[in-house]
């Protein structure tokens, strides 16, 4: 059945309107009023509830939800008065200190003065060898107890040693000995110093000579100590220094060395003298 929408009554507000009429193809289609509506909006704002603070969502449709903060320990929740917020603030205050000083007989107090709260301090006590002054709370840490003097000295020499003579101004005296070793000379030259000198080492001198089975005397190219620092080799046989019977083989005076017998021909450098000093 076709129906004229001028035969419809003209609705003022929604509540006069019972279904939406609408057509598809060959059917009508009536949709319940109840079921199309508009969209609600919401508002957010604040109030102050004594302590707390509530937050409130208001709905274009009247709708109201709320949530309350609550301050807890230390904390103050104060409204903007506008409803568009508020503050959140701590009502904690540390408290404040002075630190100062002050003399207590040989020490002295360091003193935390609290503005509010607890005074506290700490005593500095000086130990041995130590003063502590305090003067407009600058404290001075003072050693009372200055170490030794001493003075170094070279003593007289005694057999192979020096000794290092350690005087105390006030302490004990203390002695170390420096003692000549192998090859070592010391010579206290005064009560300031010490002369160390090394010994010569032993020098080894060779000479050659040839034997003509005549000759006695040969010259040395050095001054032996004496005739035990020489060592004699006659073709390569060891010359003893004396016979048998206890006889000198030979002798030496300065650089002059004399067989008691003449030393048979040789080969060029046959007799060859070794002489260590």
């Amino acid at each position: 059945m076709a129906i004229k929408f001028s035969e419809f009554n003209v609705g003022a507000t929604t509540s006069d309107i019972d279904y939406l009429v609408g057509y598809k193809n060959t059917d009508n289609v009536q949709i319940p009023v109840g079921l199309v509506g508009t969209n609600t909006t919401y508002t957010v704002s604040t109030a102050q509830a004594g302590a707390n603070e509530t937050i409130t969502l208001t709905g274009s449709d009247s709708s109201t939800d709320l949530i309350t903060i609550t301050a807890g320990n230390d904390i103050s929740l104060t409204d903007d008065g506008a409803g568009n917020g508020f503050t959140i603030a701590s009502t904690v205050v540390g408290d404040t200190y002075t630190i100062g000083t002050s003399t207590n007989g040989s020490s002295v107090d360091v003193n935390l003065d609290a503005a509010a709260g607890a005074d506290t301090n700490i005593t500095l006590t000086p130990g041995t060898g130590l003063s502590i002054t305090q003067a407009a709370d600058v404290v001075t840490l003072t050693n009372t107890a200055p170490g030794d003097t001493y003075t170094l000295g070279a003593g007289a020499k005694a057999g192979s040693s020096v000794p290092l003579n350690l005087d105390a101004a006030t302490g004990s005296d203390s002695v170390v000995n420096l003692t000549e070793g192998t090859g070592i000379t010391l010579t206290q030259t005064s009560a300031t110093e010490i002369t160390i000198e090394g010994s010569a080492g032993t020098t080894v001198v060779k000479d050659q000579f040839t034997g003509n089975n005549s000759t006695t005397a040969f010259t040395l190219s050095v001054t032996p100590t004496a005739a035990a620092n020489l060592n004699i080799f006659i073709s390569g046989v060891y010359q003893n220094s004396v016979d048998s019977g206890g006889t000198a083989n030979y002798s030496v005076s300065g650089t002059t060395l004399t067989f008691v017998t003449p030393p048979p021909t040789t080969a060029t450098n046959g007799i060859e003298v070794v002489i260590t000093q």
